[in-house]
């Protein structure tokens, strides 16, 4: 259906009455213009990379005497704070712990899918992202049922309240044999105790259901701003709660700027005053690391805080050093926040938050992601459970002022690391400023020593090619763990979303497009130590790793999928790990063949993709459905 600037498919219009609403079409309509902006801005990232790429140049600091591009902000006033940034809202000063996932599950009824957003609100976690991006299926319509389970919940419909009061008791049931202690204990007074953020999809990233006038599919950021953010902020304002959103995948400060661009155009649409949109960055590219102030500083009256997120940032180092053929990382369980280049980004974003703008105002730095899910052996669960303990308790000695946590079963696991401290946050801590050198830049890919094995191997295709499966069937964010570990409780599942399937590709394309050599022997294989990771044994590391997830249990790899969507998340694999030039996004694959069963169809959808950016540098984002 047609409504002047935009177009919504089939009869998703009148099927999402109370999510299309008349003043949410109207906000589409009213920012439906900066699809274009998106999209420029969107050809000019992938020329960058592309000229990263042939010239074999590495990303560089702006010169600060320079304006960053895209605003009348000197680079060097960003640096020095010479900007008006947002002081810290009442229900973010204290974020302790906040939770990740999405408000909706595929394929399932209202009831059972809005279950997801009452144990985000009951978990006592201080705030939750519900996902519109790396965790959110977008089989079908998920993203709107999304959008509406969301809006149900912030508004305590019925429908919600009834489903809340019997997740309540099950949650009690597990805590009071896991913890000792019920964990809601008033269920209605616990859904007001957390704040209710949103993560839109990035900018690099189409909507599956909206076009503009013109026929080109919809940025899925705009389309994200508007559904949220017009459908709850009345109902968020009369709780007393700011309207959050998180920002991902941002690469430069002029994307930031954008962005910018469009939360205050929303914000005068619906009569609302500049900066009353209150934003985190995602910290997930290694672009952004080198331009955290003039992010910050384009961002204004709507940044509060940073977040240190492990496995999009390590996939971006690995995409932007895809030339250099000594950049090679290690096993993905080496890459820690204490790593190498990791350990000089998170340094580099706590210096940033607690560089005072000109009011005075700091910003917040959330602390990374916790993938472990308490479920497993009593021995597997306990040394989870230290090993999470200890991450969060290094964080907080950084300055951190809380982390993240992927399932509700761990916000009270956790969140005792900062209740010791006794403080609401860290911010204004003293660190020392920022600085611009070449050692700084070196810093930020800095490899150390670690192992490269086989076992390494196996790990990064088995986990990565399940998840591909998992995305297909609408679980963007799936308990997983390698074949190998299959019937093994001692080894517990890991949340895994879209960034941990990208960057197990990523690093299996440097092992074999690079020359990687492993540091340990393998009886099974073969392998020396020394010796190089061919394609050979690449092709029988996948052929074997596939084999057991074909034999694996019901449990761990649905048997439906073994003819339908496994098979194309392999042939998603393989493309990406053979391909001699590194695809930009490991989501575009799996994007062009959602819904889509068929391998043969699969084949020509990835193929026509792979010529197209060949051929033209141009990505293939829109919903191949989509029938205008």
């Amino acid at each position: 259906m047609k409504n002047n600037a935009i177009i919504i498919r089939d009869n998703l219009q009148e099927e999402y009455q109370d999510i299309y609403t008349v003043e949410a079409i109207d906000a589409l309509n009213a920012l439906a213009h900066f699809n274009k902006s998106v999209k420029d801005l969107m050809t000019e990232r992938i020329k960058r990379r592309n000229d990263r790429q042939k010239n074999k140049t590495r990303i560089t600091f702006y010169d600060p005497e320079s304006m960053i591009p895209g605003t009348d902000i000197k680079v060097q006033d960003a640096r020095d704070g010479k900007f008006e940034g947002s002081a810290i809202p009442h229900d973010l000063q204290r974020q302790w712990i906040q939770g990740t996932g999405p408000a909706s599950k595929p394929n399932a009824s209202l009831e059972s899918s809005i279950r997801n957003a009452a144990y985000a609100l009951l978990s006592g976690a201080d705030g939750w992202m519900f996902d519109g991006e790396d965790a959110l299926g977008q089989i079908a319509s998920m993203s709107l049922d999304n959008q509406r389970n969301l809006k149900l919940a912030i508004s305590k419909d019925p429908v919600f309240l009834k489903v809340a009061e019997q997740v309540a008791g099950e949650m009690n049931r597990w805590s009071e044999g896991f913890l000792g202690y019920p964990m809601v204990k008033d269920w209605k007074t616990q859904l007001d105790f957390t704040t209710k953020i949103f993560r839109c999809r990035g900018l690099h990233l189409d909507d599956r259901h909206i076009r503009d006038a013109e026929g080109v599919a919809m940025a899925a950021s705009i389309a994200d701003l508007c559904l949220y953010v017009v459908n709850n902020y009345r109902q968020l304002q009369i709780s007393g709660s700011s309207i959050v959103l998180y920002l991902p995948k941002i690469q430069t400060a002029t994307e930031a700027a954008l962005w910018n661009k469009m939360l205050t155009a929303l914000e005068a649409h619906l009569g609302l005053e500049t900066g009353t949109i209150k934003v985190y960055l995602l910290v997930e590219q290694l672009e952004a690391t080198y331009q955290l102030m003039e992010i910050r500083a384009v961002l204004g009256k709507h940044f509060v805080g940073y977040n240190t997120g492990r496995w999009d940032y390590i996939n971006s180092v690995s995409d932007a050093m895809a030339w250099d053929k000594t950049f090679i990382n290690p096993n993905i369980e080496s890459v820690t926040m204490t790593y190498g280049y990791m350990r000089n980004y998170e340094d580099r974003v706590r210096r940033a938050v607690n560089t005072p703008d000109i009011n005075g105002n700091c910003a917040i730095w959330q602390g990374g992601m916790e993938p472990n899910i308490p479920v497993g052996s009593p021995d597997g669960v306990s040394a989870s459970m230290k090993k999470a303990f200890a991450g969060a308790e290094r964080e907080q000695r950084e300055g951190a002022s809380g982390k993240w946590v992927a399932h509700w079963k761990m916000v009270n696991i956790v969140r005792p690391v900062w209740e010791k401290s006794g403080e609401a946050n860290q911010v204004g801590r003293k660190f020392p400023a920022l600085t611009y050198t070449q050692q700084d830049a070196d810093g930020l890919i800095l490899l150390e020593p670690a192992p490269i094995t086989i076992r390494g191997a196996r790990n990064l295709l088995s986990v990565a090619i399940q998840y591909g499966n998992a995305f297909a069937q609408g679980m963007q964010a799936a308990a997983l763990k390698a074949a190998d570990d299959f019937g093994n409780d001692d080894i517990l599942y890991l949340m895994e979303d879209m960034a941990t399937g990208e960057i197990r590709l990523s690093i299996v394309w440097e092992w074999v497009h690079k020359g990687a050599r492993f540091t340990d022997s393998d009886v099974e294989t073969g392998v020396n130590a020394g010796d190089v990771f061919s394609f050979d044994l690449l092709k029988r590391l996948i052929e074997e790793e596939y084999s057991k997830l074909l034999k694996a249990d019901n449990k761990d790899v649905y048997d439906a999928s073994k003819t339908t969507t496994l098979p194309i998340a392999r042939e998603i694999a393989e493309i990406y790990v053979f391909n001699e030039f590194k695809i930009p996004w490991f989501i575009d694959l799996l994007n062009i063949n959602l819904n889509n069963s068929d391998l043969n169809v699969a084949k020509k959808r990835i193929s026509n993709y792979i010529e197209t950016f060949q051929n033209e540098g141009k990505r293939i984002t829109e919903n191949p459905d989509f029938v205008l």
